[in-house]
């Protein structure tokens, strides 16, 4: 393995997703993936929201903002319990989501699109080396 000759000491990379909707983001990442809210920022009333969400080490950027972000984006987010996870999903009978897990031969993992187009791939880190 080659060492590179950048010793910048990067840290976890946050995403930044786009959403439409302050509702709809808060029904699908807090009420339904289990996500808590951080902050939220609006530079004044009636502007775009900006927020920050987290579970366990997993946080990420919701905005309204255009140009923030583009729709269509796919994450893959490690899940140290992915059956637990996926089951816990099921049983709250989300009306726009029924997650499977799929297995392909690089693991197994579980896609879920958010309202804005956007897809979280939960997957188990113990097999993606």
């Amino acid at each position: 393995m080659s060492h590179s000759p950048f010793t910048a000491g990067l840290g976890p990379v946050t995403p930044v997703l786009r959403i439409f909707d302050t509702a709809k983001a808060r029904e699908f990442y807090l009420d339904f993936l289990g996500f808590t809210l951080d902050w939220e920022h609006r530079f004044a009333e009636g502007l775009p929201l900006y927020q920050a969400i987290s579970q366990g080490a997993c946080q990420l950027h919701l905005s309204e903002h255009h140009g923030d972000a583009s729709p269509g984006a796919r994450l893959r987010i490690p899940c140290a319990d992915l059956d637990a996870y996926q089951q816990a999903l099921l049983a709250q009978d989300y009306g726009y989501a029924r997650p499977g897990i799929d297995e392909q031969p690089w693991g197994r993992e579980m896609t879920i699109a958010d309202p804005f187009g956007n897809r979280l791939t939960f997957f188990d880190p113990r097999e993606d080396d």
